[in-house]
């Protein structure tokens, strides 16, 4: 009789083959959520009133961190501050995060999944939900701009590598992208 403490399963919880085929490498997204959220109109009802047009501060942060063993958590922060000549109209703040399960997949393959296309895959709903939020708050709904992850990530990179005196290509980056 088998040990049923040592079946080994895959991402989906299909248990693992015999012949060592669950030793490739397997990326999935196992849940999306909103983590934090928070609205703010801070000079309504004024600012609806408000003559001039507002100029838009967008932020994006991402961050990973390992959950349990080969679940990890993506968060996308995203900050947006739409402030008019005469005061903010707006402040929004959006935590989005996503879980990944990894197995099997190289440390530098890993962390550019982590910090370049599960951003990629998290962003529209993101997108959406600011453009609602928005909307909600009375103004016209925010359409962010695609955000090009894989060429921030790069750009990441390659800022970390000059300022380490060039640690060696494809190193990855540690904290925050």
């Amino acid at each position: 009789m088998a040990d049923e403490g040592n079946i080994l399963t895959d991402l989906d919880g299909n248990q693992g083959a015999a012949n060592g085929a669950d030793n490739q490498p397997a990326i999935g997204l196992i849940s999306q959520y909103i983590k934090d959220l928070s609205v703010e109109n801070p000079n309504a009802p004024k600012s609806y009133q408000f003559k001039s047009q507002p100029q838009l501060d967008v932020q994006l942060n991402i961050n990973a961190q390992g959950i349990e063993g080969e679940v990890h958590e993506v968060t996308l922060k995203i900050t947006v501050t739409a402030k008019a000549d005469e005061g903010t109209s707006y402040i929004v703040d959006l935590d989005y995060c996503g879980l990944i399960g990894m197995r099997n997949v190289p440390d530098d393959q890993a962390h550019a999944f982590l910090y370049a296309e599960a951003p990629r895959i998290l962003f529209p709903f993101a997108r959406r939900i600011i453009a609602d939020a928005v909307r909600d708050l009375g103004f016209a709904p925010l359409l962010l701009d695609p955000v090009d992850f894989q060429g921030l990530y790069v750009q990441q990179l390659n800022q970390r590598q000059a300022e380490q005196g060039g640690m060696g290509a494809g190193t990855p980056p540690t904290g925050n992208a």
